[in-house]
């Protein structure tokens, strides 16, 4: 495995488990068994190292999506694979993560959410035509607009002030969100689809 690709996973691993604010480069180094000298000569600073680790994510997220388009049957199973990828991620991602990332590195925070929206807006706005095409959508939809409103709802979810992470899980916040949302967005056709996908899988959203 490239040494690039080994140190943005174990700084993966060490921010999962102990938070980003708690973690130094010394502590990386030391895990990955190499010297601070050959750590600088792959990654520049902490807040390089958070970048390249984001983007890393968004390059996966962006191949799973590709997959969903792909395997999906119509676009509200493409939605709710979607869903439950997200909803698994979302599970995975410490409390500990978001509070350091919005409080330590806003602005490396805030450009991450900024490249995330572009493709989540286009993912969207792609899931709308679709269904929209397959005649499971609202016809009447402008799905610029609605794709823009549902990433600005999204950014909601992660808002610390309306949904405190000590009361609120963020899986479960999002599974409403996505229901939601495609009721919101599903006619009398694409409702009867919804709920025969949910009646499919135990993993389906419920």
């Amino acid at each position: 495995m490239e040494i690039k690709q080994q140190i943005i996973e174990k700084a993966e691993e060490l921010f999962m488990r102990y938070g980003i604010k708690s973690i130094t480069m010394d502590d990386l180094s030391r895990e990955l068994g190499i010297s601070k000298k050959t750590l600088y000569q792959y990654i520049d600073n902490k807040n390089d190292l958070i970048n390249e680790l984001f983007k890393c994510r968004l390059d996966e997220e962006k191949v799973m999506m590709e997959g969903f388009q792909k395997a999906a049957t119509d676009a509200i199973d493409e939605i709710l694979q979607l869903a439950r990828y997200i909803i698994r991620k979302l599970r995975q991602l410490s409390p500990t993560v978001v509070y350091d990332l919005q409080k330590y590195y806003r602005t490396t925070w805030k450009e991450m959410e900024a490249l995330h929206q572009k493709h989540v807006y286009q993912m969207i706005k792609d899931n709308l035509e679709r269904g929209m095409e397959q005649g499971i959508y609202r016809s009447e939809i402008n799905p610029d607009i609605v794709a823009k409103l549902y990433v600005g709802k999204t950014s909601l979810v992660a808002d610390e002030d309306l949904f405190p992470l000590r009361d609120y899980d963020i899986s479960e916040l999002f599974r409403e969100y996505m229901l939601y949302h495609i009721h919101g967005i599903a006619n009398e056709k694409g409702k009867k689809l919804l709920s025969q996908h949910l009646a499919k899988s135990s993993e389906e959203i419920e």
